[in-house]
């Protein structure tokens, strides 16, 4: 049998699959439904001094047949008291002890920190995750992404809470920032024990343009909210992969944004995450989602050889190269499946008009498009705008030799030449070709 529990810096979970900080975990009822129902933890709704908040508070971002491929949302933290919130985390500790239940806190002062961990530690909370990410109404209040985009301050403010945390603290990132590592290895220095990411981007969704107010509409009135949603999910796979591949950031992450089965949640374990928190799939259609993504994770395993999750955490991170090492020549072209083809001409109309005229059609034979190979670049765009599975396929034309591009290797040429670049992560030496050679590279 696979197991799928883990330990994250030291949080116990029977699997990987967390609520993230959210609407689903705004009260002990809904957590323990969804313990209930199968996940493995979940970061409670933020507590600190309850706010008022606003109605409406939601917004969707549909593309033709899909619903609501990206959501933003306007609420703030808790509108709930902090005593009710205590109670309710000891009562879900007291009905499911193995299950993990963290605290995401968000308040000014030391002192207040100081308090509010003292709390919820008490209450029973495993851990606590520090929500620095909050893109709307905290962040005026100079909380929430205005912590999270001053690394010095952030630092701080995690050094506070570690004055007196008994359990693992989590530093929650906010992708509102150029470089995502820098609240990641200002969390380090802090003390903390693991970071999360990403929480919601900054955003508005769209404007009603009949009443000219954005969306979600508050009275004839709107403001920016957090994005999240299937469409976040590889702007969160990128930042998760910055922090992972960052020597500096040597703690667990918990990857956030996107997820919504099993696939989604595995693509962030294969990037660096030992856990992974969800939440507008559930918004959308329920806890129940958990029995899809757990047996989907275990039947993944099984077919993989994977015995636990830790076998899995960051597996595809030594695949992943900064642009100037990929092999230049690696060389692959379309290839159309007249079998599978209906006819569309989708594919002929995106290369001729936005690519590379590396698709023609038949004259009075057929409507099946043909590839005019030696035009073709294998971008790949025939086969994303096919809308027949396995119509397009791009096979692999060139001789198997690698080339690097540039790197710390020695590359044959004719001179050596040392250089010192960043990018290749130190010094090393680049042996240039001749003009000619590197034009028709090019």
């Amino acid at each position: 049998m696979d197991d799928l529990s883990i330990n994250f810096a030291g949080i116990k979970a029977p699997n990987p699959f967390w609520l993230a900080s959210a609407p689903p975990t705004n009260s002990g009822y809904q957590v323990m439904k969804a313990f209930d129902q199968g996940w493995g933890g979940a970061v409670w709704k933020t507590l600190g001094v309850p706010v008022i908040n606003v109605s409406s508070r939601y917004g969707g971002l549909n593309y033709r047949d899909t619903r609501m491929m990206g959501f933003n949302n306007i609420e703030l933290i808790t509108d709930r008291p902090l005593k009710d919130n205590l109670k309710e985390i000891e009562e879900v500790k007291k009905y499911f002890p193995d299950h993990a239940v963290i605290a995401s806190l968000m308040v000014e002062s030391r002192e207040e920190w100081h308090q509010i961990v003292r709390d919820v530690e008490n209450a029973g909370a495993d851990g606590l995750e520090l929500n620095f990410g909050c893109p709307h109404g905290m962040c005026e209040r100079g909380m929430g992404s205005a912590v999270g985009q001053e690394p010095e301050v952030l630092k701080t403010i995690v050094s506070w809470v570690k004055e007196v945390a008994k359990t693992p603290v989590i530093v929650k990132l906010t992708p509102n920032i150029t470089d995502i590592t820098e609240p990641g290895l200002a969390a380090v220095e802090g003390g903390g024990d693991a970071i999360s990411l990403i929480n919601t981007i900054q955003s508005l969704v769209g404007v009603d343009i009949d009443n000219f107010v954005s969306y979600p509409n508050v009275g004839g009135e709107s403001t920016n909210g957090g994005y999240c949603g299937p469409a976040v999910k590889p702007i969160a796979l990128n930042m998760l992969k910055n922090c992972a591949q960052h020597s500096g950031i040597n703690i667990p992450i918990s990857g956030i944004g996107g997820i919504e089965n099993w696939k989604d949640a595995v693509e962030h374990i294969l990037l660096g995450a030992s856990s992974v928190q969800v939440c507008t799939a559930v918004m959308h259609y329920g806890f129940g989602i958990i029995r899809e993504m757990t047996s989907g994770l275990e039947r993944y395993m099984d077919n993989k050889g994977f015995n636990t999750i830790n076998d899995m955490v960051g597996k595809a991170l030594p695949n992943i190269k900064t642009w100037e090492n990929l092999n230049l020549n690696h060389k692959v072209t379309a290839n159309i499946n007249a079998d599978k083809c209906i006819e569309c001409q989708l594919c002929y109309t995106a290369c001729e008009d936005g690519a590379h005229q590396a698709i023609g059609l038949q004259k009075d034979v057929s409507r099946v498009p043909y590839v005019i190979e030696e035009n073709c670049v294998g971008c790949n765009l025939c086969s994303l705008v096919c809308p027949v599975e396995g119509c397009i396929t791009m096979e692999r034309k060139d001789d198997g030799k690698e080339v690097v591009t540039w790197s710390d290797k020695t590359i044959k040429g004719t001179a050596p030449e040392t250089f010192n670049d960043e990018r290749a992560g130190g010094i090393g030496h680049y042996v240039p070709e001749p003009k000619d050679a590197l034009n028709k590279n090019r």
